[in-house]
């Protein structure tokens, strides 16, 4: 399922890192992203792995799995992100992604993101303030589940 511009561009606007880009950027991104196919039970990627970019989920649905031994703690449904933070800075995932059903993503690689900031300004100065913001919120309710163990 390759995506077009016009007709699909909306759905990306439904995960709140995309909903920022510039129109352009957002292009690009639909653009240049890989769709991957997966049959039901593949895995997008295994826990402990290096990442390389984050994935959009456009159909069917993907269970992360922090123990592949165990049952999906979350469920994804598209339009979701998977890896937002490897789409930044190469980290190790954390949980094994694994298709439950038939299942569409399209793979941004970290390099095309950074490209992509990097021709549009304006966005790299929103997703530069996105991260920090979602970093404040971590801190800040790590802080609160601190206190409330005290």
């Amino acid at each position: 399922m390759q995506m077009t511009p016009e007709d699909d561009l909306d759905h990306l606007t439904r995960i709140p890192l995309f909903a920022i880009f510039e129109a352009g950027a957002l292009r690009k991104l639909a653009l240049s992203s890989e769709t991957r196919l997966f049959r039901s039970g593949d895995t997008l990627f295994r826990r402990g792995e290096e990442s390389d970019g984050g994935y959009i989920l456009a159909m069917g649905s993907v269970g992360l799995l922090p123990y592949d031994d165990r049952p999906p703690t979350h469920v994804l449904r598209p339009w979701a992100l998977i890896g937002e933070t490897a789409l930044v800075a190469a980290s190790r995932r954390p949980v094994t992604a694994r298709a439950m059903e038939p299942t569409t993503a399209l793979k941004i690689g970290r390099a095309m993101f950074h490209q992509i900031l990097e021709q549009y300004p304006a966005t790299a100065a929103r997703t530069r303030d996105f991260f920090r913001d979602r970093l404040v919120d971590f801190t800040r309710h790590a802080m609160t589940g601190l206190s409330a163990s005290e």
